[in-house]
C-alpha cells in the first residue's frame, strides 16, 4: 500500500523501525531458542570440566551428539524464520493507534472525489489522524516462549552457564583440543592415578599423586596409598618399600594397589607415563606436658595445680597419678611404722572444650583434704596421650599434697589423729590414747561449745570399742568420717574463734619479722594470715546476716565510728606487708602489720537501711512481705498436690517453710500465731476460701504496691516495674491453674511469681542505692551521717527486712577475676571426669562453651 513519505519521515520513522526490530527479535527467538539452549548447555559442561572426568569414548560420544544437536537445532532456526516485511512492522504500529491512521493516511478518497464539501470532509479526516501520528509508540515484542517451552530447558541451560562460571573456569574449554592426541594416546595406552591419604586426626588434606612432581616427597606416618591402573594388564607396575610388607604381597601388576606407610623408602611405577618419588616419613611426635608452677590452694583446701601440654596434631588425654614418696615420709610417731598399701590417685587432666589441643595451659583442681595422704610427701606424674597412641609424660613433680590447713590447735591435732588411724589401723590404739590424754581434764576453752566435747567422747569411746576387738577397715572409716566432721566443727567455730586465728597468725607473722625468719617462713606465715583473715571476714558476713534478719533498726551513734572496708583494702594492706618483707623493709612491714591489726580490731558489723520511714524502704518491706505470702501459697500447693497421691501423708507435720499464708511452718500456721501446724491447710484462718482466690488477693495487692512503687525515671525504677509486671503475669497463670485444679502448673507459675519478686526488690534496691548515692554527692565514706545507707566489712549494703541489693558487687576489682577464674577452673575439673554422666557432661561443655 501507498504511504505519505511526510508523515512517516516526519512522525513515525522511529517507532516504526524499533517495531520492525522488535519483530525480528521475535522471530529470531522463536526461532533459534533450541539452538541457543544447546549451545549453553555444552558450554556449561565444558567450564565444568566434565570432559576431564569421564572416559575419553564417553566424551567423544558426546562431541558427536552436541555437533548434531547444534547443528539440527540451527537447521530448524533457518527452516522456521522469516524475514518480516516493512508492510508488517507498520500494521503492528498501525493497530495500536486509535482508528488505524497510517492505513488512513494511505487510503485514498472513494467518492465524492469532485464535491469541494467531500473533498473538505476527506481532508479535515486525514488532518486529525495526521495529527493522531505524534502519540506513536514502538510496539515491543513478544519474547515468551513459555507455550514453546513448557519444561524452562532453555533456563536450565542458563543456569549451568551461571554455574560453571561460579566454580568452573573458561580455560578449561581449551582443553577439548588436546582430547585428540590425549584421548588416543589413553584409548592406546595404559594409564594412572592414585591418592595419599594422611591419618585422620593429623588434619591434612588427601594429596592427588599424579599432582606431586617426581622427587623427594614427605608423608605423615600411617599415611595410606591408593594406586589404580587403567589399560592393559602387565603395562604398569609398582615398586615401593615404604610399607615394609612381607609375607603375601598382591601382584606388582594389579589394577588397584592399596598399602599403608610404615617407613621412608621409595615409591616408583614403572611402565608408560610413570613416575618414581623418594619418600620421607614426617613423625609423629610424642606429646609433651609439664608441670608450670607449684600448686595453689585454696582455704578449704581445694588444690589448684597449674600445667601446660603440647603436640604436633592434638592431645587427646591426660592423667595425673599421685603416689606417695615414702622415703620423705618423716617416719615418727604414728608414721613409723609401715602404711597400709593404697592406691595410687589417678586424675583425668581436663582438656580444653574449644579451640586448639596442640598447645594449651589449664589446671588440675581438686580437693584432697580427707585423703590420707594428705600433706605427705607425694610424687605428682603428669601424663597426656595423643591419637597415635603415644605417651608423654612431665618430670615427676614431689611436693606435699596440697590440703586444707587447720589453724585451730585442737582441731589440728584432731586431723593428725585421724591421719595416723588411716596411716595404719594398728595405730588405732595410740590414737585412742592421745585422744583420751587431750580430753581428760581439759584445760578451759579448750573445746568451745559441751556439744564439741560430748562429740569428741563418744567418738573416743567407740575407738576404744573398736581397738579392742580388733578394727576392721569400715569402722576405720567410719572413725576417719568422725574425726573429720569434728575437726571442721572445731575449726570453724564462731566469729570469736575466727578472731583469735588472725590474731595469731598476725602474732605469728610479727615475731618471725621480729627475729628475720627465713623468706620461705615468712611466706607460709603470710599464706596462713591471708587463709585466717578471709574466714574471719565470712564469719563476719555471716554475722551481718543474722543481725540483719534479726533487727530492722541499727543505733545511728554508732555510725560515727564504723570503718568500711571491703577485701580488696585487706588484700593490697597484706600484699603490701609482703612486698616489704620481699624488699628487706622490716621496720616499715612490721608499721604496716600494726596498722592492719589496728584496723581489724576496729571492724564491726553495720546494718545498713534508708530509714524505716523512707517510702523506698517501705516499698521493699511490702515486697519482702508478699514474697513471704507466695511462698506460703506455694508450699500449701504443694503439700495439696502431695496429698492427692498420697492421702494422710502432711498429717502433723511441721514443715520449716518460712512462708506465710500456707497452712504449715514451725509448729504453727502461718496464717495467725495461735493456729498450730496441722496441716489445716486452705482453712486456718482463711476460712473457707480456696486457694485461687488467696492468689488472687494476693495478686491485687501486688497491683496496688506496683502503682506506689518509687524510683520512677531510674533505669533500676523502669527494671523494677518491668520485674513486677512479669510477676503479676505469673500470678495470673497460677490463679487459672488453681481454678483448674492443675496444682502442678500452679506451682509452675508461682515459682516464677517468685523469682521475678525476687528480681524486682534487688532492681528498686539498686534504684534506691542509686539515688542516695546522687543525694549524697558522691560521698559514701565510712563516716557518713545517720541516715545514710551502711555496709558490711565486705563493702555490701546489706539493707533491711528482703533488701538484697546494693550499688557495689560482693567482689570487685581484682577478686572478681580471681574468683571468675576458680570457678572456671571447678567447671573444667568437673568436665574432666570421665565417671559423670553424659548430660552433666554437656551440661559443663555449654558453661564452658558460653563462659
Amino acid at each position: 500500500m501507498a504511504e505519505p513519505r511526510d508523515a512517516f519521515d516526519t512522525k513515525v520513522r522511529w517507532p516504526l523501525r524499533l517495531t520492525w526490530a522488535g519483530l525480528i527479535a521475535e522471530r529470531v527467538t522463536v526461532a533459534f531458542w533450541p539452538f541457543w539452549s544447546v549451545a549453553m548447555a555444552c558450554l556449561a559442561l565444558l567450564m565444568m570440566g566434565l570432559h576431564r572426568t569421564l572416559a575419553v569414548e564417553l566424551v567423544w560420544s558426546a562431541v558427536v551428539v552436541a555437533i548434531v544437536s547444534l547443528a539440527l537445532t540451527f537447521w530448524f532456526g533457518i527452516w522456521k524464520f522469516r524475514w518480516p516485511r516493512r508492510a508488517e512492522a507498520v500494521a503492528r504500529l498501525d493497530a495500536t493507534m486509535v482508528g488505524r491512521p497510517l492505513q488512513t493516511l494511505a487510503d485514498a478518497q472513494a467518492i465524492g472525489a469532485g464535491d469541494a464539501a467531500s473533498e473538505a470532509l476527506w481532508r479535515e479526516h486525514r488532518k486529525r489522524m495526521a495529527a493522531r501520528l505524534s502519540g506513536a509508540r514502538a510496539v515491543r515484542p513478544d519474547l515468551k516462549l513459555s507455550r514453546r517451552d513448557p519444561f524452562a530447558l532453555r533456563y536450565v541451560a542458563l543456569l549451568g552457564v551461571a554455574v560453571g562460571l561460579m566454580f568452573g573456569s573458561l580455560g578449561r574449554i581449551g582443553d577439548v583440543g588436546d582430547l585428540g592426541g590425549g584421548g588416543q594416546a589413553l584409548a592406546a595406552g595404559p594409564s594412572w592415578e592414585g591418592w595419599i591419604e594422611p591419618p585422620a586426626y593429623t588434619g591434612l588434606p588427601v594429596l592427588y599423586l599424579p599432582d606431586q612432581a617426581e622427587g623427594d616427597l614427605s608423608i605423615p606416618e600411617g599415611s595410606g596409598i591408593i594406586l589404580r591402573f587403567y589399560g592393559e594388564v602387565g603395562k604398569l607396575t609398582l615398586a615401593e618399600t615404604v610399607s615394609g610388607r612381607i609375607g603375601e604381597v598382591p601382584p606388582a601388576s594389579d589394577p588397584e594397589q592399596q598399602f599403608a606407610v610404615a617407613q621412608g623408602g621409595k615409591i616408583e611405577i614403572n611402565g608408560p607415563g610413570g613416575r618414581a618419588w623418594d619418600v620421607a616419613i614426617l613423625p609423629d611426635a610424642a606429646p609433651a606436658v609439664t608441670v608450670a608452677g607449684p600448686p595453689e590452694t585454696t582455704y578449704e583446701g581445694q588444690m589448684s595445680l597449674p600445667f601446660e601440654a603440647t603436640d604436633d596434631y592434638g592431645v587427646v588425654a591426660g592423667r595425673a597419678v599421685i603416689a606417695l614418696d615414702l622415703d620423705a615420709v618423716d617416719r615418727r610417731y604414728g608414721l613409723a611404722m609401715d602404711p597400709e598399701q593404697r592406691p595410687e590417685i589417678i586424675r583425668d587432666l581436663p582438656l580444653p572444650i574449644a579451640g586448639s589441643r596442640a598447645e594449651f595451659a589449664e589446671s588440675l583442681i581438686d580437693d584432697f583434704s580427707q585423703h590420707p595422704w594428705a600433706h605427705l610427701p607425694v610424687v605428682v606424674t603428669l601424663e597426656v596421650n595423643d591419637e597415635a597412641g603415644q605417651t608423654g609424660m612431665a618430670e615427676p613433680a614431689r611436693m606435699a599434697l596440697p590440703a586444707r590447713r587447720f589453724f585451730d590447735p585442737l582441731a589440728a591435732a584432731v586431723v593428725e589423729q585421724r591421719r595416723d588411724l588411716l596411716w595404719n589401723r594398728q595405730n588405732a590404739g595410740r590414737v585412742a590414747q592421745v585422744l583420751r590424754a587431750v580430753s581428760w581434764k581439759p584445760e578451759e576453752n579448750l573445746f568451745r561449745s559441751e556439744a564439741d566435747y560430748l562429740q569428741f567422747r563418744v567418738i573416743l569411746r567407740r575407738l576404744e570399742t573398736y581397738a579392742e576387738a580388733g578394727i576392721t577397715a569400715d569402722q576405720r572409716d567410719e572413725i576417719a568420717q568422725a574425726l573429720w566432721d569434728l575437726a571442721l566443727a572445731l575449726e570453724e567455730g564462731d566469729i570469736d574463734d575466727a578472731r583469735e586465728r588472725m590474731a595469731r597468725a598476725q602474732e605469728r607473722l610479727s615475731e618471725a619479722m621480729k627475729r628475720g625468719a627465713s623468706e620461705s617462713e615468712i611466706a607460709e606465715l603470710m599464706q596462713e594470715l591471708r587463709d585466717a583473715t578471709q574466714d574471719y571476714l565470712r564469719q563476719l558476713s555471716r554475722q551481718a546476716q543474722k543481725e540483719q534478719d534479726q533487727n530492722d533498726e541499727f543505733d545511728s551513734a554508732d555510725a560515727q565510728n564504723m570503718m568500711q572496708m571491703d577485701m580488696n583494702d585487706l588484700q593490697r594492706m597484706m600484699d603490701r606487708i609482703q612486698e616489704l618483707m620481699e624488699q628487706g623493709r622490716m621496720a616499715e612491714a612490721q608499721q604496716a602489720l600494726e596498722e592492719l591489726q589496728q584496723l581489724m580490731e576496729n571492724m564491726r558489723v553495720t546494718q545498713g537501711g534508708e530509714g524505716q520511714g523512707s517510702p523506698g524502704q517501705q516499698a521493699m518491706d511490702n515486697l519482702a512481705e508478699t514474697l513471704r505470702d507466695q511462698q506460703g501459697l506455694s508450699d500449701q500447693a504443694f503439700r495439696d498436690l502431695q496429698e492427692q497421691f498420697n492421702p494422710g501423708a502432711n498429717q502433723g507435720q511441721s514443715q520449716g517453710n518460712q512462708g506465710r499464708n500456707g497452712g504449715e511452718g514451725q509448729g504453727q500456721s502461718h496464717e495467725g500465731q495461735g493456729g498450730q501446724g496441722d496441716g489445716a491447710g486452705e482453712t486456718g484462718q482463711s476460712g473457707d476460701r480456696s486457694l485461687a482466690e488467696r492468689q488472687r488477693d494476693l495478686r491485687d495487692e501486688l497491683n496496688r504496691q506496683r502503682g506506689n512503687l518509687p524510683g520512677e525515671g531510674t533505669e533500676g525504677g523502669q527494671a523494677a516495674r518491668e520485674a513486677l509486671e512479669q510477676a503479676d503475669r505469673a500470678m495470673r497463670g497460677a490463679e487459672d491453674a488453681l481454678r483448674q485444679d492443675d496444682l502442678a502448673g500452679a506451682i509452675d507459675k508461682q515459682a516464677e511469681a517468685m523469682d521475678a519478686l525476687r528480681e524486682g526488690i534487688r532492681n528498686l534496691g539498686e534504684a534506691m542505692a542509686e539515688a542516695q548515692r546522687e543525694q549524697q554527692g558522691g560521698q559514701g565514706q565510712a563516716m557518713g551521717n545517720a541516715g545514710s545507707q551502711q555496709r558490711d566489712p565486705l563493702g555490701r549494703k546489706p539493707g533491711s527486712r528482703g533488701a538484697l541489693g546494693g550499688d557495689d558487687s560482693l567482689l570487685q576489682g581484682e577478686d572478681v577475676y580471681r574468683r571468675a577464674r576458680e570457678l572456671l577452673d571447678e567447671i573444667r575439673r568437673r568436665s574432666g571426669e570421665g565417671d559423670r554422666s553424659q548430660d552433666e557432661l554437656d551440661y559443663l561443655k555449654r558453661l564452658l562453651e558460653r563462659f
